[in-house]
């Protein structure tokens, strides 16, 4: 069986700084004619930072949509044909005011395939240098060191909900343990 759809239409409702919105019409396998509601999101970038003491810098920022202080690796969005690489090292930056060594690329990760076509792609460092934090205008967050094993266990005790650092936290346990990052 061919596993595709074929768009036969798209009608977008929405344009908006960070996200578009569109329902198609789309053609299944069988003939069978069917709406997709999609969200277009450029993509973002997100980065394991590790100390030498293999603690993890997690930052906790307000995140709106779930009206809570969620604690989160740093992570960005991906400025307009920007390279992830280098976003990732900006975010960082940004966010946790340090510059990184020994940078691994983890893949990417499809944070919700039901209906968006965004891709996070995942880092992971060792820190390298320390100085202040470059806070994007109405950005506020704290940034938080956890020792990795306890990361780890906050993840499968469901403390981390936060999709991109889980797997963040569970690769870099296996790197940190195979002695490879």
């Amino acid at each position: 069986m061919k596993l595709t759809e074929k768009t036969l239409e798209q009608n977008y409702i929405y344009h908006g700084k960070i996200l578009d919105f569109h329902v198609d019409r789309a053609e299944l396998v069988s003939g069978r004619i069917v709406s997709r509601e999609c969200v277009d999101h450029r993509g973002g970038v997100s980065i394991a930072v590790l100390t030498e003491q293999n603690e993890m810098l997690f930052v906790r920022q307000y995140r709106y949509p779930y009206h809570e202080a969620v604690l989160e690796a740093p992570a960005g969005k991906l400025e307009q044909g920007e390279d992830p690489f280098e976003a990732v090292k900006r975010e960082q930056r940004e966010e946790t005011g340090t510059t990184g060594k020994n940078y691994q690329d983890l893949g990417r990760m499809y944070p919700s395939p039901g209906y968006t076509n965004e891709i996070i792609y995942l880092y992971a460092c060792r820190v390298n240098s320390t100085g202040e934090l470059d806070l994007d205008e109405g950005e506020f967050l704290e940034v938080e060191k956890i020792p990795l094993s306890k990361a780890r266990q906050m993840v499968l005790n469901g403390e981390i909900p936060d999709a991109k650092t889980q797997v963040l936290v569970l690769k870099v346990c296996e790197l940190v343990k195979n002695k490879k990052i």
